[in-house]
């Protein structure tokens, strides 16, 4: 079922303009924005994942990864296909950049049914970028939240504040990641910028509990200076107690870079404790 996306404004010549995330995709008549999931049909856009996921699972916690919000608990877990980041190492490429993964008809209702029936706290919006999974995923956040579930978001950040606004209210967590304190690597080896992520970070800070990760890559973000410059941002900006989840990267998609070493995760740890109180490894 397609469903007309929020937040777009109609155009000259039947474009359309989305004003979800921070890329403000123009989009042709036929096309699909940089996220791969909406798409311009005959002048109005629509979401083409909305009602779609390409699984549904129960994780613990703790794999989001949260370990500070309802800590050995389970949640259920979906996600869909898509995302606007284009990341060379991504982890999760076979949904998130893949336009033919294969995706199952899902409802707002049967998602809020299944997490009762299991007697589960919450639903989370994972795998792939739930962001622009957003309409179905407001409606989903909406049920969960009048049936006292809790809504988490594991999220790249890359929204724009209007969107955010509106669905900060339902949301009880937030993972995000903040890859680098680095515009030039956000750019390059992301394919998206670094100022709205940080301005998704603090404005979530003032509503939400929000743990940060980094996934740490050897050459590309993994010198003392760039983890310092990071760990400094995160205080100054969100406080001792913001949890930070340091991860060990793994070669992925298109990067081909060996693992990290752990000693190296185990340095950054180090550098984090100086200023941060939860500082946390993954992957390791």
């Amino acid at each position: 079922m397609q469903k007309e996306a929020s937040y777009y404004q109609k155009q000259k010549s039947g474009k359309v303009q989305c004003l979800l995330c921070p890329k403000n995709c123009i989009i042709a008549p036929g096309n699909v924005g940089n996220c791969g999931v909406r798409k311009n049909i005959d002048g109005k856009l629509y979401s083409l994942v909305y009602g779609k996921t390409t699984g549904i699972a129960v994780d613990p916690i703790e794999k989001k990864p949260l370990y500070r919000f309802h800590p050995r608990e389970s949640i259920l877990s979906l996600g869909t296909r898509g995302c606007n980041f284009g990341c060379i190492f991504c982890q999760n490429w076979q949904i998130s950049q893949n336009p033919s993964a294969h995706l199952y008809d899902i409802s707002s209702e049967a998602v809020i049914n299944e997490a009762i029936q299991l007697n589960i706290f919450g639903i989370a919006y994972t795998y792939n970028e739930p962001l622009i999974w957003y309409e179905f995923v407001l409606e989903t956040a909406k049920l969960a939240k009048e049936k006292g579930l809790e809504n988490v978001l594991v999220t790249n950040g890359y929204i724009n504040l209007k969107p955010l606004e509106e669905l900060l209210p339902l949301i009880g967590a937030m993972n995000i990641d903040l890859k680098a304190m680095d515009g030039q690597f956000y750019k390059s080896i992301c394919k998206a910028t670094l100022d709205p992520v940080l301005n998704t970070i603090k404005r979530a800070k003032q509503s939400t509990h929000i743990e940060l990760t980094n996934l740490i890559i050897p050459t590309l973000n993994d010198s003392d200076e760039q983890i310092e410059k990071l760990v400094d941002w995160v205080f100054k900006n969100t406080g001792a107690d913001t949890p930070l989840h340091l991860s060990r990267y793994f070669p992925c998609y298109e990067l081909n870079l060996p693992p990290t070493p752990v000693e190296t995760l185990k340095r950054a740890k180090a550098i984090a404790e100086k200023k941060l109180k939860y500082v946390y490894l993954g992957n390791v």
